[in-house]
Protein backbone atom coordinates (compact mmCIF):
# COMPACT_ATOMS: atom_id res chain seq x y z
CA UNK A 1 0.00 0.00 0.00
CA UNK A 2 1.24 3.73 -0.99
CA UNK A 3 1.84 6.46 2.00
CA UNK A 4 -1.33 8.32 0.41
CA UNK A 5 -3.45 4.94 0.73
CA UNK A 6 -2.48 4.40 3.90
CA UNK A 7 -3.12 8.04 4.74
CA UNK A 8 -6.64 8.07 3.09
CA UNK A 9 -7.76 4.53 4.88
CA UNK A 10 -6.54 5.90 8.61
CA UNK A 11 -8.77 8.92 7.49
CA UNK A 12 -11.65 6.60 6.59
CA UNK A 13 -11.19 4.46 9.80
CA UNK A 14 -10.85 7.92 11.79
CA UNK A 15 -14.31 8.56 10.60
CA UNK A 16 -15.95 5.60 10.64
CA UNK A 17 -15.23 4.98 14.40
CA UNK A 18 -16.70 8.49 15.23
CA UNK A 19 -19.83 7.69 13.29
CA UNK A 20 -19.62 4.49 14.99
CA UNK A 21 -19.08 5.77 18.27
CA UNK A 22 -21.76 8.44 18.33
CA UNK A 23 -24.39 5.39 16.95
CA UNK A 24 -23.61 3.83 19.82
CA UNK A 25 -23.34 6.25 22.70
CA UNK A 26 -26.52 8.49 20.73
CA UNK A 27 -26.65 12.26 21.85
CA UNK A 28 -25.56 13.45 24.58
CA UNK A 29 -28.79 13.92 27.07
CA UNK A 30 -28.80 16.57 30.24
CA UNK A 31 -32.29 16.80 31.16
CA UNK A 32 -31.42 20.51 31.43
CA UNK A 33 -33.80 23.06 29.51
CA UNK A 34 -30.28 24.39 28.20
CA UNK A 35 -29.96 20.77 26.83
CA UNK A 36 -32.99 21.05 25.24
CA UNK A 37 -32.83 24.15 24.13
CA UNK A 38 -29.15 23.55 22.89
CA UNK A 39 -31.04 20.25 20.89
CA UNK A 40 -33.71 22.29 19.46
CA UNK A 41 -31.36 24.67 18.43
CA UNK A 42 -29.19 22.46 16.57
CA UNK A 43 -32.15 21.00 14.75
CA UNK A 44 -32.94 24.21 13.56
CA UNK A 45 -29.32 24.57 12.31
CA UNK A 46 -29.06 27.71 14.65
CA UNK A 47 -32.07 30.18 16.22
CA UNK A 48 -31.44 34.05 16.61
CA UNK A 49 -30.63 35.20 20.56
CA UNK A 50 -34.57 35.97 21.83
CA UNK A 51 -35.80 32.41 20.56
CA UNK A 52 -32.92 30.91 22.65
CA UNK A 53 -33.97 33.02 25.32
CA UNK A 54 -38.09 32.26 25.45
CA UNK A 55 -36.62 28.52 24.77
CA UNK A 56 -35.06 28.50 28.07
CA UNK A 57 -37.88 31.14 29.32
CA UNK A 58 -40.45 28.84 28.69
CA UNK A 59 -38.59 25.20 28.80
CA UNK A 60 -39.89 24.95 32.71
CA UNK A 61 -43.06 25.47 31.87
CA UNK A 62 -43.41 22.39 29.68
CA UNK A 63 -40.97 20.01 30.87
CA UNK A 64 -41.46 19.01 34.98
CA UNK A 65 -38.66 16.78 35.42
CA UNK A 66 -34.95 15.74 33.92
CA UNK A 67 -36.20 12.48 32.63
CA UNK A 68 -39.10 14.33 30.14
CA UNK A 69 -36.54 16.93 29.45
CA UNK A 70 -33.99 13.52 28.47
CA UNK A 71 -36.60 11.86 26.08
CA UNK A 72 -37.07 15.39 24.55
CA UNK A 73 -33.51 15.45 24.11
CA UNK A 74 -33.56 11.83 22.16
CA UNK A 75 -36.25 13.11 19.32
CA UNK A 76 -35.26 13.20 15.73
CA UNK A 77 -35.11 16.83 15.13
CA UNK A 78 -38.10 16.70 12.88
CA UNK A 79 -39.88 15.58 16.15
CA UNK A 80 -38.19 17.96 17.83
CA UNK A 81 -39.28 21.02 15.65
CA UNK A 82 -42.66 19.88 15.14
CA UNK A 83 -42.91 19.63 19.44
CA UNK A 84 -41.56 23.23 19.86
CA UNK A 85 -43.53 24.88 16.91
CA UNK A 86 -45.99 22.84 16.73
CA UNK A 87 -48.09 22.96 13.35
CA UNK A 88 -48.07 26.38 12.91
CA UNK A 89 -44.37 26.26 12.94
CA UNK A 90 -44.53 29.27 15.72
CA UNK A 91 -41.17 29.51 17.18
CA UNK A 92 -40.69 30.31 21.36
CA UNK A 93 -41.19 33.75 21.91
CA UNK A 94 -42.89 34.47 18.75
CA UNK A 95 -46.21 36.24 19.17
CA UNK A 96 -49.74 34.15 18.86
CA UNK A 97 -51.80 34.32 15.70
CA UNK A 98 -54.41 36.84 16.07
CA UNK A 99 -57.64 34.96 17.16
CA UNK A 100 -55.21 32.77 19.46
CA UNK A 101 -55.32 29.82 17.43
CA UNK A 102 -52.84 28.60 14.43
CA UNK A 103 -54.43 28.19 11.14
CA UNK A 104 -54.11 24.73 9.87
Amino acid sequence: MSARGFVVALALAALLSGCIVRYVTGPKLTGTCDGACDHYARCKGGVSKDVGKACREECPQVFSDRDSLMAFESLSCEDTVEYVEGPGRRPPGSPAPIGGQARQ
